[in-house]
């Protein structure tokens, strides 16, 4: 008997939402936090110019700023669906301008390929999809 089947179904399964949520918070704050902490936000910006879209730099600061906030959301439970789509379709653009590119694989058989976007894409779709629409409240690991 494994220790997890004592536990009531409906708290394992929120229980395991809410490991899924703490998780993304800290890989989506991870981006954030180490393209400020490097100082790389301004090549981000330029970067993103060179490619074609307008103002560049204050799109870099915006998306820097919503990894960095929106895991603090997360982990409290508000806004859980707007920031999880918002998100997936911050690194569905990634793979698009950048991933694609470079293959499926981000590491072993290509390098910075597209595998482990489509995977914070996909749980950060389904997180969305689970979570309760009223974001006012955070979410209850009892009941969600």
């Amino acid at each position: 008997m494994t220790p997890f089947r004592s536990i009531d179904p409906a708290r394992r399964q929120a229980l395991s939402w809410t490991v899924l949520r703490f998780t993304l918070a800290g890989l989506v704050a991870a981006h954030g936090v180490a393209r400020f902490g490097y100082d790389a936000v301004a090549p981000f910006g330029l970067w993103l110019q060179s490619q074609g879209w307008p103002q560049g730099p204050a799109l870099a600061i915006g998306i820097t700023g919503l990894e960095i906030i929106a895991p603090l959301l997360l982990v409290l439970g508000r806004c859980v669906r707007p920031l999880c789509l918002l998100l997936a379709a911050v690194y569905a653009m990634g793979i698009v301008l950048v991933h694609a590119k470079a293959g499926w694989f981000v590491v072993g058989l290509g390098r910075n390929g597209s595998e482990y976007s489509v995977l914070l894409i996909i749980c950060l779709l389904l997180l969305a999809l689970q979570h309760p629409a009223s974001s006012s409240t955070p979410s209850n690991p009892k009941t969600s």
